[in-house]
């Protein structure tokens, strides 16, 4: 069984590779990989992707976005080679090429791909030897605001969760105005629910999250604000550590 991916969208050969998650296929169309965020500094994971698929048939299943803003196919991609199928994104996890992104939907593909990034964060491979990338301790939130409109991952002890207004509040410090926090809006929280994930119960637990960190409270010219991130699907937030 295909570990992620829907119904097949498209079956072609890759022509150019644009950079570390991105193509373009022999009929024209350009291709975003579902599930991954790539460093785009890093040369490695644009050859690493070249390896993986240049010149190689690859089938594209579907994800659950369609296309992205700038219409191209996202999916999940696997070469077809003497008669073997990589799964790309799984390989390029498991290089240490890229990082699991925040759209992933589906606890068995979440599954599956944060096993094999997790294999190459233990190992230090590739973007995990570098310092930059390791995962932020939620207990300094001075070091995860450093990170501020960047994608990260920050992991720590729960402290509270509260519901203010359409949002609800994890902390990871007594006082929120300060500390690092997770926000989920309401309307979001049948997700998590529907994924066996208790908000409320995560009190006193240690998790790790990912995705784009912001500065809850800042002013232009004034306080720099709190680091935040907003998580839309359960799969942003592991648990179980």
């Amino acid at each position: 069984m295909l570990p992620c991916g829907g119904a097949e969208i498209a079956r072609a050969s890759v022509s150019r590779v644009i950079d570390g998650r991105s193509f373009v296929l022999d009929d024209g169309r350009e291709v975003r990989l579902a599930g991954l965020e790539v460093p785009e500094t890093k040369p490695q994971s644009k050859a690493g992707l070249e390896a993986l698929a240049l010149g190689d048939t690859v089938v594209l299943r579907q994800a659950e976005a369609g296309p992205d803003r700038y219409g191209r196919l996202v999916a999940f991609a696997y070469t077809l080679r003497d008669g073997d199928t990589l799964f790309v994104q799984g390989e390029m996890l498991a290089a240490g090429l890229a990082r699991v992104g925040d759209r992933i939907s589906g606890r068995d593909c979440a599954a599956a791909l944060l096993t094999r990034e997790g294999a190459a964060r233990a190992g230090k491979l590739g973007l995990w030897g570098d310092p930059y990338y390791d995962v932020l301790n939620a207990e300094t939130p001075a070091d995860v605001l450093a990170h501020r409109g960047r994608f990260a991952l920050v992991e720590g002890k729960v402290v509270s969760v509260r519901n203010s207004g359409a949002t609800i509040y994890v902390n990871f410090g007594r006082h929120w105005s300060e500390a690092f926090t997770v926000t989920v809006l309401k309307r979001n929280e049948r997700n998590f629910a529907a994924a066996g994930l208790d908000l409320t119960g995560l009190a006193g637990r240690r998790v790790r999250v990912r995705g784009w960190v912001e500065a809850r409270g800042a002013t232009e010219g004034g306080t720099a604000g709190a680091p935040s991130i907003e998580a839309v699907r359960p799969e942003q937030i592991e648990t179980g550590l």
